[in-house]
């Protein structure tokens, strides 16, 4: 197995081309603008190759765009393993890839879901205001309370 250089991935889900479906790339480039300590890993949608992705990190932070309305404009949860998917494995759930990480490689990594608020899905570039207010504040409480979380941060 490849040699981590951090212990926590972040995953960023979506299709910057479909407006707010690309939250969580957006997110990916402001972990990467303020070069914090974790790998990232830039996905359209996620495949049963992920599980063996995740299964080399002891903490992972799924980020993707929901139409939920949430109170905040995100929403931050753990990701709990399910065991559900369809007849097709051409796009898997979160809690499906940790299914099979467990299934598979007999590692549960500690795990949650970035959900953050968007409104606007047509093919288009760029996020609407909404979706931008909310991608600010979504970060600003990553920055103020997950890296301040000694469990996602490369501590050696």
């Amino acid at each position: 197995m490849k040699k981590l250089d951090h212990k926590t991935i972040v995953l960023g889900i979506g299709n910057n081309g479909r407006q707010d479906d690309g939250l969580g790339w957006s997110f990916l480039d402001l972990l990467k603008e303020d070069e914090l300590p974790f790998d990232i890993e830039y996905r359209y949608q996620l495949q049963i190759e992920d599980a063996e992705l995740i299964s080399r990190y002891d903490n992972v932070i799924f980020v993707d765009a929901c139409k939920t309305e949430t109170e905040k404009g995100y929403q931050l949860y753990q990701c709990l393993p399910a065991d559900n998917y369809s007849f097709s494995t051409h796009a898997l759930a979160p809690e499906t890839i940790l299914y099979l990480t467990n299934k598979l490689y007999n590692h549960l990594p500690n795990t949650q879901i970035l959900a953050i608020q968007g409104v606007n899905w047509e093919l288009e570039m760029g996020l609407s205001p909404v979706a931008a207010d909310n991608l600010v504040r979504a970060y600003q409480h990553f920055k103020n309370n997950i890296l301040s979380n000694d469990l996602v941060l490369n501590k050696n």
